[in-house]
């Protein structure tokens, strides 16, 4: 692809309190949320004067990944869109547009498939486009929780945490979902492209297996789950990290490493949910408690970011070998990642045929 620029699709948060009712109601349009709940769940805002992480964190690797795309010899910029606040899809676009850029490579702030972390941001970068009536030409990069970058990033992060608290119990976690999103993510049916629970195993497995050989002592594959929402009688993938800290303290374990390997950077998922829940939750169960760091700037997750950015503008370039095959393909089967309903039409620039 020939692109103009390189857009970072982001979830979005909010930069004050003023911004937090507003944000949630984006997040959350179409399911009905009262707003006396809506500032109920955002109460965790307040903890942090109604600023998410997100924004910088993506910003300082924004800049990161520019510096690196320039050293290669790739001069293009490097934007932010976001699905839920400021500046969001249109008005990203609108911007390149009266620029005079119209050819535009994405990429996701979630490293793997499945509905909410690949085929919704192509949805709403769907509904912008139909929205400003202006016909860019939109591609994306695969999914790359496989890259040896994003392997070697978390490695480093949790080996620093293991060597600092002895004996410790490794957690990784992710962002639950619904089981039935769980079931539909990936390519159903397609081993290639496995579903999202087992593309967090299978990346778990190689973090797990390097981070023994480093240690010199045999590592536990322990997967958890945090950040579930919805109604009670619905199934999301479990155990949540609270849940699971309660049954490693029950096992006689003293001291656990949580590692956020779904997490690319610092999330309110991560500073809330592991950094202040978990970590309390901890305490209270008398654990020494621990939390490795997420890719963030790594070089090498940076370096990644790079390789996959470069294998699709120019996809007649051998593909570099990834810590984890095989290598997903960037333009999505028009059967993955579905919701449990039916999905929207998507641009094909953004599906394979």
């Amino acid at each position: 692809m020939s692109a103009d620029a390189i857009m970072v699709c982001s979830y979005g948060g909010p930069n004050g309190p003023q911004d937090v009712l507003p944000f949630l109601r984006n997040a959350t349009k179409g399911r009905g949320i009262p707003d006396a709940r809506l500032i109920q769940v955002g109460g965790h805002y307040k903890l942090f004067d109604g600023v998410s992480p997100i924004n910088q964190r993506n910003q300082e690797l924004m800049d990161a990944l520019q510096a690196e795309l320039t050293r290669r010899g790739i001069n293009l910029p490097i934007v932010i869109g976001n699905r839920n606040w400021h500046p969001f899809f249109t008005e990203t676009m609108a911007k390149l547009e009266a620029e005079g850029r119209r050819r535009i490579l994405c990429l996701f702030t979630s490293a793997f498939a499945s509905y909410s972390g690949c085929r919704q941001y192509r949805e709403d970068l769907a509904a912008a486009q139909n929205e400003l009536g202006t016909d860019f030409e939109l591609d994306k990069v695969r999914p790359y929780y496989t890259t040896e970058g994003f392997v070697a990033a978390n490695v480093d992060a949790i080996v620093e945490q293991m060597r600092k608290l002895p004996h410790a119990h490794l957690v990784l976690v992710t962002h639950s979902i619904p089981v039935a999103m769980n079931q539909n993510s990936g390519l159903p049916g397609d081993p290639n492209q496995p579903n999202y629970l087992r593309q967090h195993q299978d990346l778990g497995a190689e973090i797990c297996r390097r981070v023994s050989a480093t240690l010199g002592k045999q590592i536990a594959v322990d997967l958890a789950f945090c950040s579930r929402s919805g109604p009670p009688m619905a199934k999301w993938l479990e155990p949540d990290i609270n849940d699971r800290l309660q049954q490693l303290a029950d096992e006689g374990v003293e001291n656990v490493v949580v590692a956020p390997i779904g997490f690319i950077t610092d999330h309110m998922e991560v500073v809330y949910d592991l950094d202040t829940e978990a970590k309390e939750s901890a305490a209270k169960l008398g654990l020494g408690y621990a939390r490795a760091a997420t890719a963030g700037t790594h070089p090498a997750f940076v370096g990644a970011l790079a390789d996959v950015i470069c294998e699709r503008l120019n996809p007649q370039k051998t593909q570099g070998k990834d810590a984890i095959g095989p290598i997903w393909p960037a333009l999505a089967h028009p059967e993955s990642c579905k919701p449990a309903a039916d999905y929207q039409k998507l641009p094909a620039c953004l599906e394979s045929k």
